[in-house]
């Protein structure tokens, strides 16, 4: 009967003990965190590391199978004498984004900030010894900036980053590490960057696709030690499948919600986290010297509304050069889009998807009783809106305040425009209730 009760009750404790390991109760202010996020609308992702001496994106150490050994020796020339946190966070606002998420580590393994973890990084190995992450951090919390943080699950590097994942294998990893050491490092290296650096927003990861789809990451463990440092701190995995327990957002990869033209995205339902949409310039997340393909003033911004009329954020991707600075033409696209969000900027932050979902000729995007129309495609004068239990009282241009004829028809109303729109994005503010 004592052997009996002694089982039973070890059986019940592992079951409360999985029970709770499946329920994630978000904070108060985690809550609030997420509100916040969503409010914002836009923010600028950055990807730097010494893979930008090599000007040919932040894969070249897997695409051209450079040996670890012979990569790692990048960090002693590696010098971004032009480096200004105050000239990026000043850069940042221009563009009106509100928030910035920077690769703190990224599949080669190299780390962008002070970490004791490993000499592997740009304080130890570079003769820049300055924390790059350290000065950003101070500077964003300066100027009023949240501040999130990219972190890669993957390592082309460490042994101990083992078994080898889909990608690295050609980098002469011929160590046979303990997965169990590489898993403390990642939470050693966290607790660090969610300690030294001041509130941060999020954590950013990615990487997980490298392993096969039953391989057990202990993710919820990496979670619950991120959760109980900063229990405000947002957790976001861009992992392109459904969200998992104890995740705050839901990131999608080069598509808008919903989509699946990159061919990132075939198995991410859309949950109900706050959601983004993280996308390039140009075609490379790290800098790339011959790549100049750049998105237009007017596709970046279509994009930064249609991205806020799915409901979600937009992450606009930036690499700097291994000086230290943006490319220049980046900074004229952020700049655009920034003089554009200063005039329209009621209609993107704070809204969320508007009610009539997105259409060929555009989206909408809602805050209380204000639906706005952003009309990005029409080739007619007159637009219909389904309204089917809306009661409309009132229309007009957001630009100019000018009043916007309308006709109620069944099932909804049609604007009378009086034109055909050709502006970047023409704004109909329709009052509903």
């Amino acid at each position: 009967m004592k052997k009996f009760n002694i089982l039973f009750f070890a059986l019940l404790l592992m079951a409360v003990g999985v029970s709770a390991q499946q329920r994630y109760n978000p904070t108060e202010e985690n809550l609030k965190n997420r509100e916040e996020f969503q409010d914002m609308k836009f923010g600028v992702f950055i990807h730097w590391g010494i893979y930008s001496m090599m000007a040919d994106g932040e894969w070249i150490m897997n695409n051209k199978n450079i040996h670890h050994k012979e990569y790692a020796n990048l960090a002693n020339g590696f010098y971004p004498s032009k480096f200004s946190a105050a000239r990026w966070v000043s850069d940042v606002k221009a563009a009106g984004a509100k928030y910035i998420c920077i690769t703190s580590r990224h599949h080669d393994g190299f780390s962008m900030f002070g970490t004791k973890q490993s000499p592997y990084n740009i304080v130890d190995a570079t003769p820049f010894k300055r924390d790059i992450m350290k000065e950003l951090a101070d500077e964003c919390h300066r100027q009023g900036i949240k501040l999130h943080f990219y972190y890669s699950l993957l390592d082309w590097k460490r042994a101990d980053y083992y078994p080898l994942g889909r990608t690295g294998k050609g980098v002469g990893r011929t160590e046979q590490g303990d997965w169990k050491t590489y898993h403390q490092f990642m939470l050693n290296q966290l607790t660090e960057l969610l300690t030294n650096y001041g509130e941060i927003g999020a954590i950013w990861f990615d990487g997980k696709w490298d392993q096969p789809d039953d391989f057990d990451w202990r993710l919820r463990e990496i979670y619950d030690h991120i959760h109980s440092i900063q229990p405000g701190c947002l957790v976001i995995n861009n992992h392109h499948i459904a969200p998992l327990e104890g995740e705050d957002g839901q990131t999608f990869e080069k598509d808008l919600p919903g989509q699946n033209q990159s061919g990132f995205s075939g198995t991410a339902t859309i949950g109900r986290l706050p959601l983004e949409t993280c996308e390039t310039m140009n075609h490379s997340w790290g800098y790339n010297i011959t790549d100049n393909n750049y998105k237009s003033e007017k596709e970046l911004i279509h994009y930064l509304v249609k991205a806020a009329g799915n409901n979600a954020n937009l992450l606009m991707n930036v690499g700097p050069r291994p000086d230290g600075t943006f490319p220049d033409i980046a900074v004229q696209r952020y700049n655009a889009m920034g003089e554009w969000l200063r005039t329209y900027g009621e209609t993107i932050y704070g809204t969320r998807g508007g009610f009539i979902a997105p259409r060929d000729w555009g989206v909408t995007t809602q805050k209380g009783n204000s639906l706005f129309v952003h009309i990005l495609n029409l080739k007619d004068d007159a637009l219909y809106l389904p309204m089917k239990d809306k009661q409309v009282n009132a229309a007009k241009f957001f630009i100019d305040k000018k009043p916007v004829k309308f006709t109620k028809v069944d099932g909804g109303i049609v604007l009378q425009l009086g034109r055909i729109p050709n502006e970047t994005d023409c704004v109909v503010e329709v009052e509903v209730q």
